[in-house]
């Protein structure tokens, strides 16, 4: 008798053991899940920010999420500490990573635009409505910057060019992902009395909703897009932090209407 009641004590002890360490089991799935993503914490915007937000009220606007490293920004903040004094130099939505370059002292501060990071350089181009997810592209704006254009019969060093281009004219590339759009200047739209003031020099008006878009850029890669503007065409995808990074081929027929 004694021997059983001595059995069954055991047996229960151990049964909530068991319980208890499967419960902190599975309570702790979730932490070592995420720390094998590799989580990273970062400030994100909580309610809409207007443009021209000091920092120091910026700081009840904004809380810090633990979010895998993937899905990090460039240059996302993971705190507002050194950034006293300065203010939102464009409007901020609920839900996206609070970046440097958002913040700007108020001498620098120029609606419509954010600085230009250190390294960097800006170049504009002109881009129509439709190549620039209608117009919806603003300053602060990350984009896939796109060049399609069509080869010459003439061309030389065929041999050079990528397997996928060999034998055919037309072709679009992805030559860009994660650049800076420091600026959009949005024309008017084109009235009778306007078309003559919207003219360059060479007497041709702006299309009615163009716009100038500046990239922060390299030199190498500024001169990219301004070969593409030049002697081919331009079109930009709008890229948030969780868009591939990939490095897709050159796009040509074949790859059209697989």
């Amino acid at each position: 008798m004694k021997t059983r009641l001595i059995g069954g004590l055991a047996a229960l002890v151990l049964a909530i053991l068991g319980t208890a360490l499967l419960v902190l089991y599975v309570g702790a799935a979730d932490s070592r899940a995420q720390e094998g993503l590799d989580p990273t914490k970062v400030l994100v915007v909580s309610e809409r920010v207007p443009a021209g937000t000091p920092v120091e009220d910026l700081r009840a606007l904004v809380t810090t999420e633990s979010l895998v490293k993937s899905a990090v920004a460039p240059r996302a903040l993971t705190t507002l500490d050194g950034q006293e004094n300065k203010i939102a130099a464009v409007d901020l939505l609920p839900g996206e990573q609070l970046l440097a370059e958002r913040l700007v002292a108020p001498e620098d501060f120029a609606p419509g635009t954010v600085p230009v990071p250190d390294g960097l350089e800006e170049v504009t181009i002109l881009l129509a409505p439709e190549r620039m997810l209608g117009s919806r592209i603003a300053a602060g704006d990350h984009v896939g910057v796109y060049i399609s254009g069509e080869l010459e019969d003439e061309a030389p060093d065929l041999d050079r060019l990528p397997d996928e281009m060999i034998g055919f004219k037309q072709h679009t590339n992805l030559i860009l992902q994660n650049v800076l759009v420091t600026a959009v200047q949005q024309a008017a739209p084109e009235t009778e009395d306007s078309a003559n003031a919207d003219a360059g020099t060479d007497g041709v008006a702006m299309p009615n909703g163009s716009a100038f878009v500046t990239l922060a850029l390299d030199d190498l890669n500024a001169g990219k897009v301004i070969f593409g503007a030049e002697f081919g065409s331009i079109w930009f995808t709008k890229e948030s932090a969780t868009s591939e990074q990939a490095d897709p081929p050159v796009i040509t027929i074949p790859e059209v209407v697989k």
